[in-house]
Formats: C-alpha cells, sequence, structure tokens
C-alpha cells in the first residue's frame, strides 16, 4: 500500500517523524564513530515531509511500477535517509543497528542494496543526472512517476550538476523537482568562503527553472511546496531549502565541526534529550 494511501490518522506527523530519525541517527553516527552529522540533521525536516506526505512509494514493494523516484545525491548523509527508510517499513528498524559495520548493507554512502533506495550515491555531482534520467523515462511511460533529488549547497560546485540544470527545463521536465539542502557550511567552511553561490536562485532562474527558496524546517511550507508537482508551465522545479546545519540539536548548529565530528557518549545523551523535550 502507498504511504499517501494510508489513512491519515495512521501516519505519522512530520515534525514527529522528523525527531525520531533525528534520534536514530545521531544513535548510529555515535556507534559507528561516522560523520556527517550536521549535514543528516539539516535535512531531516525535508525528509520527514517527503517520506509522511509527498512521495508514493510502497515498503511492501520497493519496486512498484509506477512508483515516485528519490535520490539522495548528498550520499555521505545517508544514516538520516536509512532512519527514515526504516521508520516507514522498508526494513526492521533493528537493522540500522549495523550502520557501517563490517559487512553490512548500510553503508557510510547511500548503497541500492537497502530496501527504498534508488541509486548508490556519494560522488558529488552524479544524483542529479540520474534523477533526470529518471524523469524523462517516467514521462515516456506515462505513468505519473515524479523524480525527486536532494542536493547539497556545496555539491552545486559541482560542473556536471549545472549541465543537468541546463538539460532538464531544456526537455520540459515537470515532474522533476530537485530540492537544495541550504545550510551554507560544507566540508572546510562556509559556502560563501569556499565557492560563493550567489546569487543562486536567479542562477536557478535564468537557466529556466520555477524556483521556490522557503525555511526548510517549516514542514508544513515544504508540504505545500513538494505537493504542487508537477510544476507549473511545463518546467523541472527547484526548491532552495534554506536549513541550519545541526538543525536540532543546540550544540551542533551551523558548526563546521560537525560534519566530520561523531558525538561522544556524553553529548549523545545530551542531543538525545535535547530531541525528547
Amino acid at each position: 500500500m502507498s504511504l499517501l494511501n494510508r489513512p491519515s490518522d495512521n501516519r505519522p506527523g512530520p515534525k514527529d517523524f522528523a525527531r525520531r530519525i533525528r534520534a536514530h541517527t545521531l544513535r548510529m553516527v555515535h556507534a559507528a564513530k561516522a560523520s556527517h552529522i550536521g549535514g543528516c540533521l539539516s535535512m531531516a525536516d525535508i525528509l520527514a515531509v517527503l517520506y509522511t506526505r509527498i512521495l508514493r512509494v510502497d515498503p511492501d514493494d520497493p519496486q512498484l511500477a509506477g512508483r515516485d523516484r528519490f535520490v539522495l545525491s548528498k550520499g555521505h548523509a545517508t544514516a538520516v535517509l536509512y532512519a527514515a527508510l526504516g521508520e516507514c517499513g522498508f526494513f526492521p528498524l533493528s537493522e540500522l543497528d549495523t550502520y557501517c559495520r563490517d559487512g553490512s548493507i548500510f553503508t557510510g554512502h547511500v548503497s541500492h542494496a537497502v530496501p527504498g533506495v534508488e541509486v548508490s550515491t556519494g560522488s558529488l555531482g552524479h544524483g542529479l543526472p540520474m534523477a533526470i534520467g529518471m524523469a524523462l523515462v517516467a514521462r515516456a511511460a506515462g505513468n505519473g512517476s515524479r523524480a525527486f533529488c536532494l542536493l547539497s549547497d556545496g555539491e552545486c560546485d559541482e560542473g556536471s550538476n549545472w549541465e543537468g540544470i541546463l538539460f532538464a527545463p531544456h526537455h520540459k521536465l515537470d515532474n522533476l523537482c530537485v530540492i537544495v539542502d541550504f545550510n551554507k557550511i560544507q566540508s572546510f567552511g562556509t559556502v560563501a568562503e569556499v565557492l560563493n553561490l550567489d546569487p543562486f536562485a536567479e542562477k536557478w532562474r535564468s537557466f529556466g527553472w520555477h524556483v521556490v527558496e522557503i525555511d526548510g524546517h517549516d514542514v508544513a511550507a515544504l508540504e505545500r511546496v513538494l505537493s504542487a508537482m508537477p510544476a507549473p508551465s511545463a518546467r523541472p522545479t527547484v526548491v532552495i531549502a534554506h536549513t541550519i546545519k545541526g538543525k536540532g540539536v543546540s550544540f551542533m548548529e551551523n558548526k563546521l565541526e560537525w560534519h566530520y565530528r561523531s558525538p561522544s557518549d556524553e553529548l549523545l545523551a545530551q542531543a538525545l534529550a535535547e530531541l525528547a523535550s
């Protein structure tokens, strides 16, 4: 059964879903002594809206014909996607405990071996071209399938993305939606310092996209915007979601160090307490 076809009173609300996947992600990264917690937390609200309100997918049949496709192009932030898929029932939540362990399918960059994952990603700049291909195939099939692709802001330094950004409007892919997790911090500094993207929205508009800028933690606004697919005027949509790196944990918010750092036992307990309050 599609997530969207479940009775609404049985579906988790996006805010509660986001809180739960943030907590799972913190535990996973802590146990594995892994990284990228800041970028996972910044996109949790986006995933919560997608998986509770938008995507036409079926945990009982991950390869369902005509399903929507979601591509996480910022594949290093995989822990929170695995948490979202577990919460949706694509696999038992207990399997998250194997994250980044030897022999686990739950690798540190997103893997298509995990039920519900469409493609493996991790090399930045590859996800959008694949999502564009999925949108093209869906339009040719006429099955109403949509493609959603989540990019990081630092990933927009990659030239392959801009080739795709040219291609999609030319082919009028109104069933394609790109979401940029614009938390303004990348691996070695702020986006403005490393390679300034401004004027960011204007660049997309000049390439022919339908552009929406939004608070990426406002779940009601996210639902309203993402529910508007296909886009108006036969154009692809980009949602520039202004977010906070480390959102939900006060000592991680807007801190570059949490791109690579994992929390200690004490900091994990503090972070989980904040989420529960």
